[in-house]
């Protein structure tokens, strides 16, 4: 069995090279977001909690510059998060549906993305380029996942996998996110590869 520092240099490795080398995309390498929506429930809950998460963005509106040092982060941030959360829903941790919050040792997957996007903010990445989004697995489940917007495309953080990958990479249907300009505003996104109707929880 390997050890934690093997497997993390693997994956690293595998994987660092990928920004720098040019790459022609079968989708737009940027999501595109159509409008306002509402957040859901218990991220509107989390603001009113802790409403200094949840204020306006300095923003140009081009995403970030994806550096190799940027990209390493990322990539350290996902691979370290998902080895030391361990998952379980917030019915288990709070006797409640949903309620998100920063995890400690347990976490649902909105636990996750929170914990994930602090540590890049942390790392000095702009809080405009790190949004919460809200997705639909193949099998009808909600879950909450992490876009990181950078010039070289929208990449998905995801405490289902290690691997960072491109959001029209993932096998997700994308539905909603925060707003760029307020993190506690959200915006509907155009996934052009498939229809999806309805609201969901990210449970």
């Amino acid at each position: 069995m390997k050890n934690n520092t093997s497997l993390k240099a693997g994956v690293f490795g595998a994987l660092l090279t990928f920004v720098l080398a040019p790459a022609a995309f079968a989708f737009p390498a940027n999501m595109t977001t159509d409008g306002a929506t509402n957040p859901p429930v218990g991220h509107y809950e989390f603001c009113k909690r802790m409403p200094q998460e949840c204020q306006a963005n300095p923003s140009s509106g081009a995403p970030g510059v994806l550096t190799r040092e940027g990209w390493k982060k990322i990539l350290e941030v996902n691979y370290d998060t998902n080895q030391t959360v361990t998952p379980m829903t917030d019915k288990d941790i709070y006797g409640v549906e949903e309620y998100w919050a920063y995890p400690d040792k347990v976490g649902d997957c909105e636990d996750y993305v929170l914990l994930k996007r602090k540590k890049l903010i942390d790392a000095g990445f702009s809080p405009s380029d790190l949004l919460i989004t809200v997705v639909l697995q193949p099998n009808g489940d909600g879950h909450a996942v992490l876009t990181v917007r950078t010039d070289r495309g929208d990449f998905i953080l995801d405490n289902m996998r290690n691997k960072v990958m491109l959001w029209s990479e993932t096998e997700y249907t994308f539905l909603k996110r925060q707003s760029e300009n307020n993190s506690g505003r959200w915006v509907k996104l155009q996934d052009g590869r498939a229809v999806a109707v309805g609201s969901v929880s990210t449970q």
